[in-house]
């Protein structure tokens, strides 16, 4: 059915309600190179584990369950029409850390965490389920939604870079990587070496499974790493062990005031997820354009289902940590930046964000690739937090629509990263009434980034 799209149509899909399933090989190509780099790319997944450990104290073959548990929830985005890869709600995880932390550990601190991801996953169905979704989007003063983008970026930086932070544990590493990958995903010059010669093609096709490869050998060969110590057959997840300590099955349903307790720092954490919401639509926005082929239908109301939903299962089946988001913004940009090469590269949209969390879930199955991957967890996770750094600081400034919004913007993504949501929140809110006033709502646009452009024209001319 994949091949019968007509230009300017949707991929084919069948109808479910506020859902559009759609079944790999039948609705969409299956794209191999995206799912090539998945088998790699599980190394992120994987780096979950050490904050499940630290949080939980959680043996390896637990946590290794509930990543397998969310890598299976991952594919239902692109399964019921949500054109994204999904992934954490990354730059909140210090935040619901440090929330989860407050609580004794054990039996106190695992409630804690269902609370937490239960209201976080029930809140966002609700807005889904309501339509509020969408009306949120479009209700957020445009510098509050900058800012809130740039703090997560500012975030995701700053916890690569902090003290103790895991740059100092591989400077070597993240360095040569993370130069290596900006200049295959953003630089104009490799683009025009992809288009001189197949070698540079398909390393550009592979995105970011290069990068991982080379960081499995430049970590050992410069003392920041062991070198990975291969074992065969497949993974031995710990379910029973998963269910009988960590789940409502074994130690009981939190009671009420902890539900209660967790709404303020649930609200700050949405706050961001709200941004990754934004980036989401910004990002799909540009390859719709790009791409005149395929539209795309992007439904803020659709994801919300989605998310709130996984987050409402893995309460219940494994509470995570991480939480789970509505987009893994590095990998959507590598997907992205193929899809926008045209049809020959990528058939739709679809196709590359389904293949690539087919082969993120095959590479979590198989110990081989678990082990090839493990020493380099740390780096791995480093890759992904700058790349989703560079993306949110490009659309968040973007989403201002004037200097008093970049100004307002500034200082929020900046409150954001050094104190948390809820200051931000509150900060955004009190600088946009005080400059703005009765215009809080619509603000101003003086044409910040299409003026300059516009002049030139006119001298031109």
């Amino acid at each position: 059915m994949w091949k019968n799209r007509k230009h300017g149509e949707e991929s084919p899909y069948i109808p479910l309600g506020p859902f559009k399933l759609r079944l790999p090989f039948v609705h969409y190509k299956f794209e191999w190179p995206d799912y090539v780099q998945g088998l790699m790319m599980c190394a992120v997944d994987l780096a979950a584990i050490p904050l499940m450990i630290e949080l939980l104290g959680m043996p390896f073959e637990v946590a290794l369950a509930v990543v397998l548990l969310n890598g299976i929830l991952y594919l239902t985005h692109h399964l019921l029409g949500d054109p994204v890869v999904p992934g954490w709600i990354t730059p909140a995880i210090p935040l619901i850390m440090a929330y989860v932390s407050t609580f004794p550990e054990g039996v106190d601190r695992v409630h804690a965490l269902v609370a937490f991801q239960l209201t976080l996953g029930l809140f966002s169905i609700l807005l889904g389920a309501t339509g509020l979704a969408k009306k949120v989007v479009s209700f957020v003063p445009p510098a509050i939604k900058s800012g809130v983008i740039l703090g997560a970026g500012f975030a995701a930086v700053i916890s690569v870079f902090e003290v103790g932070g895991r740059f100092e544990s591989f400077p070597w590493t993240i360095s040569i990587a993370v130069g290596i990958a900006f200049y295959i995903i953003f630089s104009k010059h490799f683009n025009k070496l992809k288009n001189s010669s197949a070698v540079w093609g398909l390393i550009g096709k592979l995105g970011i499974f290069p990068i991982i490869i080379l960081a499995v050998v430049i970590g050992p060969l410069f003392g920041e790493a062991p070198w990975p110590t291969i074992e065969w057959g497949l993974i031995n997840p710990d379910f029973g062990t998963l269910w009988s300590e960590y789940t409502v099955f074994g130690v009981g349903f939190p009671s009420l005031m902890l539900f209660v307790q967790a709404i303020p720092t649930v609200l700050a954490a949405y706050i961001v997820l709200f941004g990754d919401v934004l980036q989401s639509k910004a990002l799909i926005a540009e390859a719709d354009d790009v791409r005149q082929d395929e539209k795309i239908d992007y439904n803020e109301n659709r994801a919300h289902l989605i998310f709130g939903g996984r987050n409402s299962i893995m309460s219940i089946l494994g509470p995570d940590v991480t939480m789970a988001g509505p987009l893994w913004a590095a990998m959507q940009v590598v997907v992205i930046e193929r899809f926008k090469e045209g049809k020959k590269a990528m058939h739709s949209l679809f196709g590359g964000s389904g293949s690539f969390r087919w082969g993120t879930n095959t590479g979590l199955i198989l110990m081989p690739i678990v082990t090839l991957v493990e020493p380099i967890l740390g780096i791995a996770l480093a890759l992904t937090l700058l790349i989703q750094g560079y993306v949110s600081v490009r659309v968040g400034i973007l989403e201002s629509r004037s200097h008093r919004d970049l100004g307002i913007a500034g200082i929020i993504g900046a409150v954001l990263a050094t104190k948390g949501a809820t200051w931000a929140f509150a900060v955004g809110v009190l600088l946009t009434l005080l400059v703005y006033g009765k215009q809080f709502f619509s603000g101003e646009n003086d044409e910040i980034f299409t003026k300059d452009l516009e002049e030139k024209d006119r001298k031109i001319s």
